[in-house]
C-alpha cells in the first residue's frame, strides 16, 4: 500500500489556485474575525471570578510548632487603617499570649478581594463587620497566606488596638523557618552562592532566637519587618534557592557553648548559648567589636579580617565618596536624636576620641563632641553616624575620617557599609566563590561558635 502523502507547501498552493475563493479579501476578513471574537472569548473565561490563573504557593510549614518558635514580626505601629486579602476560608480568634485560640471558632468565608480593616469608635472593624475584640488574631486555611497592604505573608495575623483606641498595631505571627525565608532573600541576593545563603539563614536564625528571647518578654512584638531588626519580606522575598538555605540549614543556630549536663539542652540553648549573630553589607576589610558598636560584649564577636568582600562589594560601596554636612544639620541631627545634647549649643567640633588601627586604615569608636557653650559630651562612633544619616547611604561606616569642611564637615577615606559587626555578607559571598562552607564562613566570622539544632 502506498504511503499517503503528507500537505505540502506545493499542494497548498495548486489547492488555492483551484479555489480562487480562498484568497478573496472579504474571507480572509472573515476569518480574522472569527480568530478575533474566539480571543475575546478566551479573555472573557479568564476573567471570571475564580478562574483567574494563580501561581502554586508552598505550603506554610511548622503551623503546629511550639509556641516558642513563633515570631512575632512587627508589620506596622500606630496605624488608622489597612488593606488585608484573605483568599481562604479564615478564622478569628480573642488574641491570648500572641498566638490567637482558635477551636470551637466557626471558619468564615475568604474576602472578595481587598478589604479594609478601620478603627469605629475604638473598635475594629473588617470591611463592614465588628471584630468582637480589641486584640483578635486572624487565621487564614492552607496554605496559611494572606495578604497585608498588598504583600503577602505567612503564618497569622494579630491587629491589637492601642490602650488609647485611636490607632492599632499590625503583626504577622509566623513560624521561624517560613519567617527565615522571608529574610535570607531579602538580606542576600538569592543567585548568591548556595553557602553564602546557607549561612545567612543560620545567621538570621540565631539573631532572631536571641533578639525575641532577650526583648520580646518585655515587649508585644519580638522582631520589626525593617533594617531595625532585620529584613523582611514575607512571601515576595522567597525563591527556590532561599528555601533550600532555610531547610538545608533546618534549626541550626550559633551558641557559645554546649548545654549543661542536666538541663533541657533547648532550653539551655535559648537562654544561656545565645547571642546576637550580627552581620552587615560589607565590612571594609576587618569586622567590628560589638563592645566598639553597641556597648554588648560576645566572644565570638570580637572582629576578624575579612580579606573577602572587596572583590565582592560594588566599588561605591567598599569605598564610598566623600560625605559633607553643615553644621547646622550635624547639630539638628544630634539634638534631636539625643536630647541631652542640647546643653552643648551649636556643634562647633567633632574629634575623635578613641579608634581601632587595622594597619591600612582605622575604624572610629568614639567621637568627642565640642559645643559652642563650651560643655563636651561623647559618643560612640556608630551613634553618631547613623543621628547624622539615619539612612545610611551617605555616611556609610565608620572606617573613615572627619575634618573641618567649610561650615561644617566632611567625612572622608570611607569604606564599607554598615555597622561591621559579626558576618561580612559580601565577605560570605567572597569565602564560598572560594570554595568555603557554611560552616566554615560561620567559624570565620564568629571564631569560637559552635553550631547546634534547636529542634
Amino acid at each position: 500500500m502506498k504511503r499517503q502523502q503528507g500537505w505540502s507547501l506545493q499542494a497548498f498552493v495548486r489547492w488555492s489556485d483551484a479555489h480562487p475563493w480562498f484568497r478573496a479579501p472579504a474571507f480572509r476578513l472573515a476569518c480574522l474575525g472569527v480568530l478575533a471574537v474566539i480571543f475575546v472569548l478566551l479573555a472573557s473565561i479568564a476573567l471570571l471570578p475564580g478562574c483567574e490563573p494563580r501561581g502554586s504557593v508552598r505550603l506554610t510549614p511548622q503551623m503546629e510548632v511550639d509556641s516558642q518558635f513563633w515570631i512575632r514580626v512587627l508589620l506596622a505601629s500606630g496605624v488608622s487603617e489597612c488593606t488585608v486579602e484573605l483568599s481562604t476560608a479564615f478564622r478569628v480568634a480573642r488574641a491570648d499570649f500572641g498566638l490567637g485560640i482558635e477551636q470551637g471558632q466557626p471558619a468564615r468565608d475568604p474576602l472578595d478581594g481587598p478589604t479594609k480593616v478601620t478603627l469605629v469608635r475604638g473598635r475594629l472593624q473588617l470591611g463592614q463587620t465588628p471584630l468582637a475584640d480589641s486584640q483578635v488574631v486572624i487565621s487564614p486555611g492552607p496554605p496559611h497566606v494572606f495578604g497585608f497592604n498588598g504583600q503577602n505573608y505567612r503564618g497569622k495575623l494579630k491587629l491589637s488596638v492601642n490602650r488609647d483606641g485611636t490607632a492599632f498595631d499590625v503583626l504577622n505571627l509566623v513560624p521561624l523557618e517560613p519567617y527565615l525565608a522571608g529574610v535570607v532573600g531579602e538580606e542576600m541576593p538569592d543567585y548568591w552562592e548556595p553557602q553564602a545563603l546557607r549561612a545567612q539563614a543560620v545567621a538570621a536564625r540565631t539573631y532572631c532566637l536571641y533578639i525575641k528571647n532577650r526583648f520580646g518578654v518585655n515587649r508585644s512584638y519580638d522582631v520589626s519587618k525593617t533594617q531595625a531588626s532585620q529584613v523582611y519580606g514575607g512571601v515576595a522575598a522567597e525563591s527556590p534557592q532561599v528555601w533550600d538555605a532555610v531547610n538545608s540549614t533546618f534549626g541550626k543556630i550559633l551558641t557559645t557553648g554546649p548545654a549543661q549536663a542536666g538541663r533541657d539542652a533547648r532550653t539551655d540553648m535559648l537562654s544561656r548559648g545565645l547571642f546576637p549573630a550580627y552581620f552587615s553589607s560589607v565590612c571594609g576589610g576587618h569586622t567590628s567589636n560589638s563592645q566598639d558598636v553597641f556597648g554588648d560584649s560576645f566572644g565570638p564577636l570580637q572582629g576578624v579580617p575579612c580579606p573577602y568582600c572587596k572583590d565582592v562589594a560594588r566599588l561605591g560601596l567598599f569605598f564610598w565618596p566623600m560625605a559633607q554636612f553643615s553644621r547646622k544639620t550635624v547639630t539638628d541631627q544630634l539634638t534631636a536624636r539625643y536630647p541631652k545634647l542640647k546643653a552643648l549649643g551649636e556643634i562647633r567640633e567633632i574629634a575623635v576620641a578613641d579608634q581601632v588601627d587595622y594597619g591600612q586604615f582605622s575604624r572610629l569608636t568614639k567621637i568627642r563632641l565640642v559645643g559652642t557653650t563650651g560643655k563636651t559630651d561623647s559618643l560612640r562612633a556608630e551613634d553618631l553616624r547613623l543621628a547624622i544619616d539615619p539612612s545610611g547611604r551617605k555616611l556609610k561606616s565608620t572606617i573613615c575620617r572627619i575634618v573641618p569642611w567649610g561650615d561644617g564637615w566632611a567625612f572622608l577615606s570611607g569604606r564599607g557599609w554598615g555597622h561591621g559587626v559579626g558576618m561580612c555578607q559580601c565577605g560570605a559571598e567572597g569565602m564560598a566563590r572560594q570554595g568555603s562552607t557554611a560552616e566554615e564562613i560561620l567559624k570565620h566570622y564568629y571564631p569560637g561558635a559552635q553550631i547546634v539544632s534547636v529542634y
